[in-house]
């Protein structure tokens, strides 16, 4: 039998191998932890409560414990009203979440399917006090008419469910009607499916000029010697050295009526002085804040692609015969298609969930998407329909993230 080979200590060589490969692996993974905690708390738990909260739906059953148990024996295709036994059950529950106040929530939720139901049951809150005896039914019906509607009875127990698809309706313009059967909105609020194409394609264009503009800028970077090329790229960096809501807002001074850029037009005589253009609160406002505020990460992914290419690529396509222009097309161009993919879908996802630009400078019709979404959580209060909103979004990125994949290859996608 050969001998087994040891360490100094007596302790077995492949043991002892073994055991140092263990101690590297914990400590790898000890290094990985706090990255891997920061995005399960900041980036997976967040898009797991807002798939949660767009199908979430347990306020009626929270405020309605009673009533809605006794729905669930009440046929609601027919044409009569429930029976006395749910009117006196739906009076004890409203009686309960006046006292404790949790009636206002169930109003909020149930106006988002039916204006004026938040009117109504804050009213039937109030009155509903004063009914201690039967008629039950008799009694709710005169504090308002509303109450012996067939269809607000059927609202309640379609809503009673604890999972809901009201709100990824209502994200694309659509509900469901009196009888639970899905129909487009009102054309009058049809909005959100306009919005989702406008942030799309005006993402988009804004990406497209990025490009155009950064373009030049990247290559002549590359191509500049090293100290000039450095003085350059720092005023490339510069304005992620000053405020996002700084560099906002003086873009409506520059661009606003009385601005210095229509100033400037009017003193060399381009427009009269009651000609002055409108370049802010509209989508002009919204394309130029925006490219500038993300050129610079158009510019650098350019840049560090460029940088790796070899200058004796053109020299050796002009000696070839190449004209300048043909060289570039044929040669450079081909060899920055990683960076350009790599900025453009940087550029591109980065502005289809920007709000605070286009709420400061789009107005009515440079606004975005990611605009409403902000306004339901913070306005509204509609956190489902915002939730539903934001997976749609989600959504549609991660499918032209999958289109750019199938067309041009992630692989391809680099940062130099």
């Amino acid at each position: 039998m050969a001998h087994e080979l040891t360490t100094a200590d007596g302790v077995p060589l492949r043991i002892s191998l073994e055991r140092a490969l263990l101690r590297s692996r914990i400590r790898a993974a000890l290094l990985v932890v706090p990255l891997m905690a920061f995005l399960l708390f900041a980036f997976i738990l967040p898009i797991f409560d807002m798939l949660y909260r767009s199908v979430e739906n347990s306020i009626v059953a929270q405020v309605l414990p009673e009533t809605v148990v006794v729905l669930r024996d009440w046929d609601e295709t027919g044409d009569a009203l429930p029976d006395e036994t749910v009117f006196e059950t739906a009076v004890a529950d409203i009686q309960a979440a006046f006292k404790a106040k949790t009636l206002g929530r169930l109003a909020r939720r149930l106006n988002y399917e039916k204006p004026g139901m938040a009117s109504l049951l804050r009213k039937s809150g109030r009155r509903s006090l004063r009914i201690t005896e039967a008629p039950w039914s008799e009694q709710l019906i005169k504090i308002d008419r509303k109450w012996g509607d067939i269809n607000l009875w059927r609202l309640i127990k379609r809503e009673s469910d604890h999972v809901t698809e009201s709100y990824f309706l209502a994200a694309v313009d659509m509900r469901l009607d009196d009888l639970g059967a899905v129909s487009w909105q009102p054309e009058n609020r049809q909005i959100y499916l306009q919005l989702f194409w406008k942030t799309v394609w005006m993402s988009g264009l804004i990406t497209i000029l990025c490009l155009l503009l950064g373009y030049p800028v990247a290559f002549l970077l590359a191509t500049l010697p090293l100290r000039t090329s450095n003085l350059l790229m720092v005023l490339v960096l510069l304005p992620f050295w000053t405020s996002l809501l700084v560099r906002t807002t003086s873009w409506i001074a520059l661009l606003q009526h009385e601005g210095v850029l229509n100033d400037l037009m009017v003193v060399v005589g381009l427009i009269s002085d009651d000609g002055r253009l409108q370049m802010i609160h509209n989508k002009i406002g919204t394309f130029v804040a925006m490219t500038h505020i993300l050129l610079p990460f158009m510019i650098l992914p350019l840049y560090s692609v460029m940088k790796t290419i070899p200058p004796s690529y053109m020299r050796a396509a002009r000696s070839l015969g190449a004209t300048p222009f043909t060289a570039f097309v044929r040669v450079y161009l081909p060899n920055t298609v990683s960076g350009i993919g790599a900025g453009s879908i940087l550029v591109f996802i980065l502005s289809i969930g920007y709000y605070i630009t286009p709420a400061l400078v789009g107005g009515r019709t440079g606004t975005f998407i990611s605009n409403f979404i902000a306004s339901h959580v913070s306005v509204t209060l509609n956190w489902g329909l915002a939730a539903a909103l934001g997976v749609i979004l989600l959504a549609l990125v991660l499918a032209l993230y999958l289109l750019y994949d199938r067309i041009v290859g992630i692989d391809n996608m680099k940062l130099g």
